[in-house]
């Protein structure tokens, strides 16, 4: 129900994640109660994987695991935001996406309602940027969206003044 209502006033596809299912651009995977999610790379593409592990920090599921999965898998290519949230989980696998060379983004702590999980990996110093609620969208497509290069100017022919369009008529 949580994934649906997300999805109905969300800009992105969003869905409750099963086991197999692919990391697409534009989708946001849920993990469904009392399981984690992991990724890995297979030959079709990168996927979820949902486990029947023991609690981590007290939680099924927990951040920590979906964290050091996505370190393992995605190195220097990760990106990954703590937000809001109780406790300690979350920080550790900030600190292992860190160690591979990924970027951390931690949602600051003056605009949380619940501030221990992103303080908790700031104290630990495992967060590159610490980033308010309302720039963290700008900040994770900027990441996140390759620069696309400039367009070259158009050359402009010659007799022709730079910005017209000629449409006017000249006077000769």
């Amino acid at each position: 129900m949580f994934a649906r209502r997300l999805d109905e006033s969300s800009a992105l596809e969003v869905k409750e994640a099963q086991s197999g299912d692919l990391l697409l651009a534009g989708r946001a995977l849920i993990c469904p109660g009392n399981r984690h999610m992991k990724v890995c790379h297979m030959e079709h593409g990168d996927v979820s994987i949902l486990v029947d592990q023991p609690r981590v920090n007290g939680h099924r599921p927990s951040v920590d695991v979906l964290f050091h999965s996505v370190a393992a898998t995605f190195r220097n290519k990760a990106v990954a935001v703590l937000m809001t949230g109780m406790g300690e989980d979350g920080a550790a696998g900030m600190g292992a996406i860190q160690a591979a060379g990924g970027v951390t983004l931690a949602q600051s702590p003056d605009t949380c309602i619940v501030d221990s999980m992103p303080r908790s990996a700031i104290s630990r110093g495992f967060v590159s940027r610490v980033v308010s609620l309302s720039a963290l969208a700008g900040t994770l497509q900027a990441k996140c969206i390759p620069d696309r290069p400039q367009a070259e100017p158009a050359a402009v022919p010659s007799g022709v003044a730079a910005g017209d369009t000629g449409s006017r008529r000249r006077s000769s």
